[in-house]
């Protein structure tokens, strides 16, 4: 199938850097696209873009607060965008260029390679160990198998019988790193795809100094276990 994005070059960087750090891609401000897609189903791209503009509204919390979104809607996030990148961004990168050294490229690639790893590795190691095996007993955690297509978004699957669900475990720094922590709609894909095949749901745990700092996802996994056992017990 011949692709239809738009190729945007070196600038892709920096449109994807600004608009994921400001977040003008998700669905609060566009809808949420790959359920608005799904549901539309369509066999062209017009099709889909009438599609959208006919039924898409902002995701909020509060249903009643969600507006509809039009052409206009996307043009006004378009020049959001480009005020903060010229206005936020360039400065700020302007700034990081002029103070750069070899030392600061030989460290970060060491830091990276060596220190996030591990720090990385130990802090999976505690959310689950130290504390969600021990809130559920009875639930198998195990680290996701490398060569499977949805090991690079879940680090961990818990086993409920035959059925299993996901773990993707992030520092709670996470939304201030490098672009925002975000959930891409590839991601998205990805957990959708783990949920259709295994029958479980992805969950993301933010921890803070081996702890859950999103601590409500802890009722949200239990009540997902809930329903996984009942599914086994039929």
């Amino acid at each position: 199938m011949e692709k239809t994005s738009k190729n945007f070059g070196n600038k892709e960087h920096v449109l994807n850097y600004a608009c994921q750090l400001f977040q003008l891609s998700r669905p609060p401000k566009v809808g949420a696209v790959m359920e608005l897609i799904r549901k539309c189903q369509p066999s062209s791209l017009k099709e889909w873009e009438d599609w959208y503009f006919e039924n898409a509204y902002t995701d909020k919390k509060d249903p009643k607060k969600a507006t509809k979104v039009t052409i206009e809607t996307i043009e006004e996030l378009g020049e959001r965008l480009y005020y903060k990148i010229k206005n936020v961004v360039i400065p700020q990168w302007e700034e990081a260029f002029q103070k750069l050294t070899l030392q600061d490229c030989i460290d970060y690639v060491y830091n990276v390679t060596i220190n996030r790893t591990f720090d990385g590795y130990m802090r999976e190691k505690s959310v689950v160990n130290d504390n969600l095996a021990k809130i559920f007993k009875d639930v198998i955690f195990e680290e996701s198998d490398p060569h499977l297509d949805h090991a690079g978004d879940i680090d961990y699957i818990a086993k409920v019988g035959s059925l299993q669900f996901g773990l993707q475990i992030k520092p709670i720094t996470a939304n201030a790193n490098f672009g925002g922590y975000s959930l891409s709609e590839r991601m998205k894909a990805s957990f959708d795809e783990f949920t259709e095949e295994y029958g479980g749901k992805v969950f993301i745990v933010y921890s803070e100094k081996g702890k859950i700092a999103n601590s409500e996802v802890v009722e949200q996994i239990r009540a997902e276990i809930a329903r996984l056992k009942s599914i086994e017990e039929k």
